[in-house]
C-alpha cells in the first residue's frame, strides 16, 4: 500500500461514507493521532450537514435547505412526501446569509434566511405563470381576495376585522403579507406560502382570485372598481420587479390576463366593521 501523506483538516473528501472509514482506519498507521482527531471532528461536521427537504408550494415542488427555527417552523406545513421532479432548488449558504445580517444588524440570521428565501422562491415563480402580491389574501366562500396597500396603511388590520365580522371559520387568512398568485390557464388561483412577512398567518391552501382590493385610509369607508389603465402601476408597486427584460416581459403578460378576468377596487375605509360589509357588498357580487 501506498502511504498518504500531506491531508490536512478538511482537505480530504468523499460523498462514500465507507471510503471515508477506510481511510481513516487506514490513515492510523501513517498519521499522527492530531490527524485522527481531525478526521472524527471532520466527519462530526459532515453529519450535520443540512439536508434539502421537499415542500409543495403553490402546486410546485420546492428543494429548499431549512437551517433557522424560523423557516422551520414556518414551511412545516408546506412539507411534502411526494417523490417528485423538483420545479424550484433554494439553497442560500450560510457565508451569504452572514453577509447580509452584517449589512442589516437589526436582522438575525434567521431572519435574513427567511427573507432571502422568500425572494428568491418569488423571483422563480414567475417561471411557473406566477407572482407574489404584497397583500392580505382572505378566502371566504371559496372566493379569494387580496387587500394590497403599502405598508403600515392597515390591510392586516383590515383582514382581521373580516375574520371578526364573519368568523374564522369562514373568513380565512391564506397569507398575510405574500401570497402567490398562479395563473393555470383559465384562471388565477391564490396560494399560501411560509412567507407571510412579520406574521405567522400562512395556510397551505388555493383560492380561486375573485378580486384584488387597494387600501387607503379615510374617516369615510367607500369602494370603487378602478379602470384597467390605473392598475397596472398599482400592481407593479407591490410586486417583484424582474430585472431581466423577458422576465419584466412575462409578468406584464400575466398582469395584462389578470385585468382581463379579475375586478380590481379601491377601497377607501377606517378601522371597523362597517368597512368590512361596504367591501362585501360590492366585490361579493
Amino acid at each position: 500500500m501506498i502511504p498518504i501523506y500531506g491531508i490536512t483538516k478538511g482537505f480530504y473528501y468523499t460523498k462514500n461514507q465507507e471510503s471515508y472509514n477506510a481511510l481513516l482506519i487506514f490513515s492510523v498507521y501513517l498519521t499522527p493521532l492530531c490527524f485522527i482527531n481531525d478526521c472524527r471532528n471532520y466527519t462530526h461536521k459532515r453529519e450535520k450537514e443540512v439536508v434539502m427537504d421537499i415542500y409543495k408550494i403553490a402546486d410546485l415542488y420546492i428543494g429548499m435547505k431549512v437551517k433557522g427555527e424560523l423557516l422551520k417552523r414556518q414551511s412545516q406545513k408546506y412539507l411534502s412526501e411526494e417523490s417528485k421532479l423538483l420545479n424550484i432548488t433554494i439553497d442560500i449558504g450560510p457565508d451569504f446569509l452572514k453577509a447580509k445580517q452584517l449589512e442589516n444588524k437589526h436582522l438575525t440570521f434567521d431572519e435574513c434566511e427567511y427573507i432571502w428565501t422568500g425572494s428568491e422562491f418569488y423571483h422563480k415563480l414567475l417561471d411557473y405563470d406566477g407572482f407574489m402580491l404584497h397583500s392580505s389574501a382572505v378566502a371566504i366562500d371559496n372566493a379569494a381576495y387580496a387587500f394590497s396597500a403599502k405598508s403600515g396603511t392597515g390591510k392586516s388590520t383590515h383582514a382581521e376585522l373580516w375574520q371578526k365580522y364573519f368568523g374564522k371559520e369562514r373568513a380565512i387568512i391564506i397569507n398575510d403579507d405574500k401570497p402567490a398568485i398562479r395563473y393555470n390557464g383559465k384562471e388565477f388561483i391564490v396560494y399560501g406560502t411560509p412567507w407571510s412577512g412579520k406574521t405567522d398567518k400562512n395556510n397551505n391552501i388555493k383560492v380561486p382570485l375573485k378580486g384584488i382590493v387597494f387600501i387607503e385610509r379615510s374617516n369615510k369607508n367607500w369602494i370603487k372598481k378602478i379602470d384597467n389603465k390605473d392598475t397596472i402601476k398599482m400592481i407593479l408597486d407591490q410586486t417583484v420587479r424582474p430585472k431581466k427584460i423577458e422576465k419584466m416581459d412575462k409578468l406584464l403578460g400575466l398582469i395584462d390576463e389578470l385585468l382581463k378576468g379579475v375586478p380590481i377596487y379601491k377601497l377607501a375605509c377606517n378601522i371597523s366593521e362597517e368597512a368590512v360589509k361596504v367591501a362585501y357588498d360590492k366585490i361579493s357580487l
